[in-house]
């Protein structure tokens, strides 16, 4: 009995949690009720536009979906039918996010449920014959949710309804829209961003996709029971330190709950302990997605599973060939007066140098004329982001300043030249051509040192 307890209260804590932050996550081994079902709440009133008890159609579907979404059981699924399966498990959803168990779809359970509300009007009759007539305003449907945002890289019709919007918010998005989510929707975002007062990352953020339209407004916080003390908690991982097997936490639980949002089974549940369990679901979940299969989380398994903010830059090629390693050293000390900016990737000399992205040679360094970096090149995107090369043996054949490159093309070859004793090369990441940002996640998202064959080149 005890444990059963203690388990019922953490997925309280759990729950409460994540209902402080205005996003409804599935909670641990949550399921439906199977007791008797009590009669709901006289003091509840149903939310206008939502379903009652005993309606049947599309609203009670979207209900019904909502609970199965976070995780709910529901006997039947979603038939469409409001019967006493799916008012068990409303009750058991509303008790577990801290609501009153009512039964009902009520504001708040709407509001935190996110199932749209319809506004209702009621006219009344200008004469004592004519009854009074109710019109209904037909609920906003918007083409993404919270967990649909497309992140950079991304192509299809989620990208599509991006740029439409930002045209129609009066942004002519770079490169028109085409349904490709690249470096002219990115730069566009920034300044509709820029233009709202919003952060300007240029990525499509929940702020930004309110902003645009795209989203349901979030709902606030509803305020936690008085009597459960909530530790703060985010819904992404600080992706310098992810979780590994053998730890154990809330960081653990958020990562086994997106598995198990992504259709992966967790065995044992969102227990907060990465264990065996955890490490299969996650071979399982990468093998799926076309991922490097290693059972740990990667910095491109998280950014799939929405764990960690994809890079404000990203690119569609690791630049040095394989075998490889790095760390993340950025601004680390060098020297009394320097921090570093770039990642150092260690490899064997001579090994190939790959572009990128596409872009423009725009400026060569030689161990000549520059004592630290030695030889290299700076790399130009479209947008103005450029990515320095240091260190390098010597450049490719035909690479000088104003060459066009493809991603993937070979540019120099892995050296140690400049300020250092170490075959390895330094890459600083620049967006649209201002201060470097710490380029490790850009390169772990696009991580390739197990690839030892040379790229296939590009077509020009």
């Amino acid at each position: 009995m005890s444990h059963n307890h203690t388990h019922f209260v953490s997925r309280i804590v759990i729950a409460t949690a994540v209902v402080a932050m205005g996003l409804v996550m599935a909670p641990a081994g949550a399921h439906a009720s199977t007791g008797v079902v009590a009669a709901a709440s006289t003091s509840a009133k149903t939310a206008p536009g939502q379903p009652s008890f005993g309606d049947k159609g599309p609203h009670v579907v979207a209900v019904q979906t909502a609970i199965l979404r976070n995780g709910f059981t529901l006997t039947g699924g979603a038939t469409g039918v409001f019967d006493k399966a799916t008012q068990r498990a409303l009750k058991s959803f509303q008790k577990v996010v801290g609501l009153k168990a009512t039964g009902v779809v009520d504001t708040a359970t709407a509001k935190v449920l996110k199932v749209a509300t319809a506004s209702t009007t009621t006219v009344q009759a200008t004469t004592t014959s004519v009854a009074p007539t109710t019109t209904t305003t037909p609920a906003v449907v918007y083409p993404m949710t919270t967990s649909t945002l497309p992140v950079r890289g991304a192509k299809g019709d989620l990208v599509v309804a991006v740029q439409k919007a930002l045209t129609a918010a009066g942004f002519a998005v770079k490169g028109g829209i085409d349904g490709a989510f690249g470096s002219g929707t990115t730069s566009t975002i920034a300044s509709f961003q820029t233009s709202k007062g919003l952060t300007a990352s240029g990525l499509l953020d929940i702020p930004t996709a309110v902003a645009l339209a795209l989203v349901a407004p979030v709902a606030a916080p509803a305020p936690a029971p008085a009597t459960v003390s909530v530790a703060s908690a985010s819904t992404l991982l600080d992706p310098a330190k992810l979780p590994v097997r053998g730890n154990r936490g809330d960081s653990v639980r958020l990562l086994q709950n997106a598995l198990i949002n992504a259709g992966i089974e967790v065995k044992g549940g969102a227990d907060g302990v990465f264990g065996g369990a955890t490490f299969v679901a996650l071979q399982n979940y990468q093998t799926t997605n076309a991922l490097t299969v290693t059972g740990t989380l990667t910095t491109q398994t998280a950014v799939k599973l929405g764990l960690v903010a994809a890079p404000a830059v990203s690119i569609s090629v690791f630049p040095v060939q394989g075998l490889c390693s790095y760390e993340n050293t950025w601004h680390a000390p060098r020297g009394t007066d320097r921090k570093h900016l770039g990642v150092d990737i260690i490899a064997k000399e001579g090994n190939l140098l790959y572009a990128v992205a596409d872009g423009t040679i725009t400026k060569l360094y030689t161990v000549g004329t520059d004592k630290l970096a030695g030889n290299g090149v700076r790399l130009t995107t479209a947008d103005g982001t450029y990515f320095f090369y240091g260190h390098m043996q010597k450049l490719a054949d035909g690479i000088t300043i104003g060459t066009q490159v493809k991603a993937g093309q070979v540019v120099g070859f892995l050296g140690k030249t400049g300020d250092t004793n170490t075959p390895h090369l330094h890459i600083e990441v620049h967006p649209l051509g201002g201060d470097a940002i710490d380029p490790t996640p850009v390169v772990a998202a696009v991580d390739a040192c197990s690839v030892t064959a040379p790229l296939v080149t590009p077509a020009a």
